[in-house]
Formats: structure tokens, sequence, C-alpha cells
């Protein structure tokens, strides 16, 4: 039986890792990492969420790495499949933000995104 590996569906930053290991050790409530997944809404049609995740729900994606956990909502998976998750600082914001192959276009204030499910591809 030949396996191929499968695409990771998010990668986290350097940046993300530290944001998100900040955020749950700071969290007032116990939380086993944050829930990330998309939203209708915006003028380009779909926005990313991002919570605090207090449990593993059925269908959630565990996406473990440098002793941090993201939690992909089952709904999200297709549309985040290849992923990488940053968090920038800039004069007036601090945000997480995703670099996503499966964009197909933003809207001007950066707020939404069009997304296409990920197509099956080849892992490098």
């Amino acid at each position: 039986m030949n396996v191929r590996p499968r695409l990771p569906v998010l990668r986290l930053t350097d940046r993300a890792v530290a944001q998100v290991r900040n955020i749950v050790e700071a969290a007032e409530t116990p939380v086993i990492g944050l829930r990330v997944g998309v939203k209708q809404g915006g003028c380009a049609g779909m926005s990313y969420t991002v919570d605090y995740a207090t449990e593993v729900r059925p269908g959630d994606e565990m996406v473990e790495q440098e002793g941090v956990s993201v939690l992909v909502d089952p709904s999200a998976i297709m549309f985040l499949l290849g992923a990488e998750m940053d968090y920038k600082t800039d004069k007036l914001s601090a945000q997480f933000v995703f670099n996503n192959p499966n964009e197909t276009a933003s809207c001007g204030c950066g707020e939404s995104v069009s997304l296409k499910p990920a197509e099956e591809r080849p892992v490098a």
C-alpha cells in the first residue's frame, strides 16, 4: 500500500507560535489553544476567525507546533489547507494574518477574502 504524506492544514511562523503561547498563558480561564476558522462576511465574502479553544470538538484538526496548539474548525479545513498563520505588528495594529494559497481575492480594507477549497497538491 502506497500512502502519500498529507499536506499540513496550517503552519505557524515563529511569531505566531510566540503570540499563541502568550495568549494561552494570559487567558483568564483555562484554554488548550486557539481555534481558527472562517465565516461568511465582509465585502470579499469570507473572513478568518481566531478564538480561544477550551476543548477539542468533533472533526477539529489539531495543529501542534513548538508546544502550542491551534485547532482548525472542520468547516474551514479545505479553505485553510496549506496556509501559513503569522502574527504582524505595526504602528497601529497587531493581528494574526494568513498567507493562504487558497485566497482568490481580498478586499481593500484587509478584513475579508475570497477563498476556494484546496485542491489536491503534492507534498514538497
